[in-house]
């Protein structure tokens, strides 16, 4: 209710009671006293005129009637007056304690209150909380206009609010603004104004409520709001309400999205299976369990659905639902539903490098340990294999059963520098020791890992016992090779050499003694003679021809590239054996197709050299030699004698080492079996192309 100060009437009103009966009781007393005095004077004259016989009687009796009126009229008066005067005085009494209090709750009244006029907006009153809300005194707001509380740029919408007032004054106005404080700040404010009367002038009273406190927690409140669809959005999650009654539900616009269909324009009920597509049957039925599951009386679900929106994208979402209230106390199943697809992607491909991760870990060829405390927590096979233990036994293992200890400390040192250290490579190296006591060197590499939740350290293995037996290989492998090739310079000079003596010896005489025939043939006389001479120069000429010829095939038999192999193998073989007491046992199939050209030189020359070898230095009474197709990928060569055989351990010939390498240039295998007293066997695979380049010239020979 309004308060009013005091010294300001208030509102017009209806006429209350107290003045009602004091209007009565005024006429009632003229009226009484005026008949009362009518009846007194008519019959009292009357009386004295019968009793009195003389004027000085009458004069008498006319006096003591006059002051027995005066004062029987005075007691008559005051006693009509006197109740009256007490109910005007008790009403006073409630009045000024009536102002009293509308007073004391017009300055006490914690909220701001201000009286202004209506016309010239001139502030007429305010309360202390006006004075400390906005800054200002009594004596200032009092010299101000009401307008001066609106802030700059509002006059317009001032100016029109007070023109809707002054069209309707007796109306209550309700206005929420911004105020501006003495300052400079603005303060939200709700204010409700009414009509009064001022002195007798129209005024408005003007009770302010800061809303600013409010405004703001409903504008955060809405940013919160905001930030959370935000979130929501960021997050991919839905919300949602279903009412367990009818098994309707409504779904925020995230829902929707998620799912890939258009929101609706306004929110409305339908029910959960409307939206989704389920991606299979198995699916489809989970999906009608869970919407059966939602009409019960407690809810909890937490499940993982594949599902399809509505564009066939594949989704994955996380459907949470358990039972609830709404804003009025009705059951609802609230819930949501977040889109993990990429999440889940993401776990897959997760688990994928971690079980890569591990199978590297477990096919690595160094051993990979980890140490808590300097005791194996993990270590893979290869680790349990270089040191001798089997795959569990390693676990619970100290460091200083593993290290020999000329070097303990020097891993220790290692492991627990502040700053890494280097790794030790091939030119530094560890003494590991392993379980049956066998020390080992090794390099080690070391780093910081986490491990079943603790800081550990991690330990790689290689072990460089291996290594060092492969660079003892490489290096007599290269003192083979180097021999190898000088021995290759030596027979290639010796083979140029050869070749020249022929062409010098043999096809140089033949072609001189040739000329010299043609040169007597020229000059002589004697058909007969000449004719003689003729025939010599075709002898000579056929004999040259030959020549070349077995010139031309020890250089590469014609046979090989104009037959193919299975022809040049059978050439060759026959061409070797035909005068040998040795039997030749040859099986040469047809291949299927034919091969390159340097695997048909290879395959040819590691034959060839083969069976000159069986000549040569086998001793032997039987060679048998093999060619067939091996599942049409590639050709298969074995060259067998029962000689007096070799020990492949022992040194080894220059023709050995020149087909093994011949057959590792394109890409093929060989294998030479042999022992004392046992025979020889040359098995050789060779692909149908090569996979290394052509075969170097020096390999020809």
């Amino acid at each position: 209710m309004p308060v009013v100060p005091s010294g300001l009437p208030h509102p017009t009103a209806p006429e209350r009671p107290l003045a009602q009966a004091l209007r009565r009781d005024r006429w009632r007393v003229v009226a009484g006293y005026l008949v009362l005095a009518l009846v007194w004077i008519l019959s009292s004259d009357a009386a004295v005129q019968v009793l009195a016989g003389d004027m000085a009687t009458a004069a008498r009796w006319q006096t003591a009637k006059g002051t027995f009126f005066v004062v029987a009229s005075a007691g008559l008066i005051y006693l009509l007056l006197r109740p009256l005067a007490q109910h005007v005085l008790h009403a006073h009494s409630q009045l000024e304690s009536s102002e009293a209090r509308h007073r004391q709750m017009f300055q006490g009244n914690p909220g701001p209150i201000l009286v202004y006029d209506l016309e010239s907006l001139a502030i007429l009153d305010v309360n202390p909380a006006a004075s400390s809300l906005f800054g200002w005194d009594r004596e200032a707001f009092m010299a101000m206009p009401i307008s001066a509380l609106w802030p700059p740029g509002e006059e317009t919408q001032l100016a029109a609010k007070l023109a809707e007032i002054r069209a309707e004054p007796g109306e209550l106005c309700v206005l929420t603004a911004d105020l501006q404080l003495r300052d400079g700040s603005r303060r939200r404010m709700e204010m409700r104004s009414n009509a009064i009367n001022y002195g007798g002038r129209p005024a408005r009273l003007l009770i302010a409520i800061d809303r600013t406190s409010e405004t703001q927690a409903l504008r955060r409140r809405d940013m919160a709001l905001a930030r959370v669809e935000e979130a929501h959005e960021m997050a991919r999650i839905g919300a949602w309400e279903v009412d367990p009654a009818t098994g309707l539900g409504r779904y925020s616009n995230q829902v929707y999205h998620l799912l890939g269909r258009r929101p609706p324009e306004a929110r409305r009920w339908h029910r959960f299976e409307e939206l989704l597509v389920p991606a299979d049957p198995a699916t489809a039925a989970l999906s009608e369990q869970l919407l059966q599951d939602m009409t019960g009386e407690q809810v909890q679900i937490d499940v993982l659905l594949p599902l399809l929106a509505m564009d066939g994208r594949a989704l994955m979402v996380h459907l949470r639902a358990e039972s609830g209230h709404d804003d009025a106390g009705r059951p609802r199943v609230l819930g949501t539903l977040q889109d993990v697809t990429e999440r889940e992607q993401s776990r897959r491909l997760l688990r994928e490098r971690e079980e890569q991760f591990r199978e590297l870990v477990r096919v690595l060829p160094d051993g990979v340990v980890i140490l808590s405390d300097e005791y194996v927590l993990y270590a893979n096979a290869c680790a349990a294999a270089q040191f001798g233990y089997g795959q569990h036994t390693l676990l619970g293992e100290p460091l200083s059963a593993l290290v020999d200890a000329g070097d303990l400390a020097r891993v220790r040192a290692q492991l627990f520098a502040p700053i890494p250290l280097p790794s030790t490579g091939a030119g530094e190296v560890i003494g590991m020791r392993r379980l049956d006591r066998e020390r080992f060197q090794a390099g080690l590499a070391v780093g910081d890992v986490r491990y079943g939740g603790r800081n550990c350290k991690l330990l790689i293995v290689r072990d460089l016992s291996e290594p060092e037996r492969i660079r003892e290989a490489l290096e007599t492998s290269n003192r083979e090779l180097q021999a190898m090739a000088g021995r290759l310079f030596s027979l290639q000079e010796d083979e140029r050499r050869a070749i020249s003596r022929d062409l010098h010896d043999d096809i140089g005489q033949a072609i001189t003694a040739m000329k010299l025939s043609a040169y007597a043939a020229q000059d002589e006389a004697d058909d007969a003679r000449r004719a003689e001479d003729l025939e010599q120069i075709i002898q000579l000429a056929d004999a040259t021809v030959g020549k070349l010829r077995d010139i031309s095939t020890l250089l590469r038999p014609p046979q090989l590239d104009a037959l193919g192999l299975e022809a040049a193998l059978r050439w060759q073989a026959g061409m070797l054996f035909r005068s040998a007491a040795i039997e030749l046992l040859a099986d040469i199939q047809a291949l299927p197709r034919r091969p390159q050209g340097d695997i048909e030189q290879a395959c040819f020359r590691i034959a060839q050299e083969s069976l000159t070898n069986v000549l040569r230095h086998a001793r032997a009474s039987q060679v048998s030699l093999q060619l067939h197709d091996v599942g049409d990928s590639g050709l298969h060569l074995q060259v067998r004698d029962d000689g007096e055989g070799f020990d492949p351990e022992g040194p080894r010939g220059l023709g050995l080492i020149v087909m093994r390498e011949r057959a590792q240039s394109v890409g093929g295998t060989l294998r030479i079996e042999s022992a004392h007293g046992a025979g020889t066997l040359i098995d050789l695979y060779l692909p149908y192309r090569s996979s290394a380049a052509a075969t170097p010239d020096t390999l020809e020979h």
